[in-house]
């Protein structure tokens, strides 16, 4: 007895940002600090991202997701190595050039897979065969995530090295960042010189989107969105060219590419105006890749009024390799994320303010 009451005395504690009941706003709780054992790998959390993600699984009615509450919330994390299990393979942290080591810089790769299937074994977890079967659908989804002062990470593999990037610029790359450039990846056999490319829904992830494009391909970029602050920010992320939605926003896209109409569309909102519109704005043989989850919807059928040839990709996260590409961009300068810092006990502010569209860019919480 005298022994388990000195354990709990000596119980290191840590701040979490906590889903503790579907449909209910998420609570900043104290709890157990977490000890690596096995392969597992502790990170204390310099940031973490939040996005509309995180508002999709709070608001989610009970039974709708494969997660169990409660548990920490945070998909985009970046820290610093704060121990290792015993067991943890070093030599494949991050580029597995120098083995990982106490002390480094990494940032998570969310989408954790059964880690033992053929897709997770060349590191598209995001696309792992056993999904369906699964619990969670990584970090913070499901499994606890980043929005806390440390994070637990099943394995090294998981990390991929930042070097001196900022901390809050790291975070939401894992997401923001990994999630466009899987969506452009898919395109990029469209998108060469004299093409054109649509961007609908320059926020989190499309500002990311934009400047991707821009250093990745020859494409002319045109954003669209619903906010003139949204196309402002389009303009310095380098859109050549932005516009709001409105009624006739198809044959605007048109008339700048000489009437064809794009060559593609990335789609970061999903509403069923945008989808909408994607399907107008398209010209034959196009492709539209729809990454957000708003719920909206699109008739297939044949004859319809879809263009001759089109395509429908739903990309997902993205793989691995994917996002040691995205932190090399980013570390040369070609990405900048727009960020707005929080404390972690600001996280029902961030939380609200993302609600009601009031995060410019990306909302990033700050332990410490």
């Amino acid at each position: 007895m005298l022994d388990d009451e000195l354990t709990r005395a000596w119980t290191v504690k840590m701040r979490a940002v906590r889903l503790a009941t579907w449909e209910r706003d998420p609570v900043l709780a104290e709890v157990e600090r977490p000890e690596p054992r096995g392969a597992e790998v502790l990170l204390r959390v310099e940031a973490a991202g939040l996005c509309h993600s995180d508002v999709h699984v709070v608001d989610a009615p009970s039974g709708t997701l494969p997660y169990e509450p409660p548990f920490t919330l945070g998909h985009e994390v970046a820290g610093t190595v704060e121990a290792l299990g015993p067991d943890a393979d070093v030599g494949v942290g991050g580029d597995g050039s120098d083995g990982l080591k106490v002390g480094d810089r990494c940032v998570v790769y969310g989408p954790w897979g059964c880690g033992s299937c053929p897709q997770c074994a060349v590191g598209r977890d995001n696309y792992c065969d056993r999904r369906s079967a699964l619990s969670w659908h990584g970090v913070g989804l499901g499994r606890d995530g980043g929005m806390a002062e440390y994070v637990l990470v099943p394995s090294a593999r998981q990390l991929v090295p930042i070097g001196d990037l900022l901390a809050d610029q790291a975070a939401p790359l894992s997401d923001a960042g990994l999630t466009s450039y899987h969506a452009i990846a898919g395109l990029r056999h469209l998108l060469g010189e004299g093409t054109s490319v649509a961007v609908v829904g320059v926020g989190g992830l499309g500002h990311v989107a934009v400047q991707i494009l821009r250093a990745t391909t020859p494409s002319r970029v045109l954003a669209v969105d619903i906010r003139e602050e949204a196309l402002d920010l389009a303009d310095r992320s380098g859109a050549h060219f932005a516009t709001l939605l409105r009624a006739d926003t198809a044959n605007v896209l048109r008339t700048r590419t000489g009437g064809a109409g794009v060559d593609a569309v990335l789609d970061f909102a999903g509403t069923t105006a945008t989808l909408e519109l994607a399907a107008a704005a398209l010209r034959p043989g196009g492709e539209l890749a729809l990454v957000g989850s708003g719920g909206g919807q699109l008739a297939v059928r044949k004859p319809g009024f879809l263009p001759p040839g089109f395509r429908l990709s739903l990309p997902f996260w993205g793989p691995r390799p994917d996002l040691t590409e995205v932190i090399a961009l980013a570390r040369s300068g070609a990405l900048k994320v727009e960020t707005q810092r929080f404390p972690l006990s600001a996280a029902p502010e961030a939380f609200a303010r993302l609600r009601r569209g009031g995060v410019r860019g990306r909302a990033v919480l700050v332990p410490g």
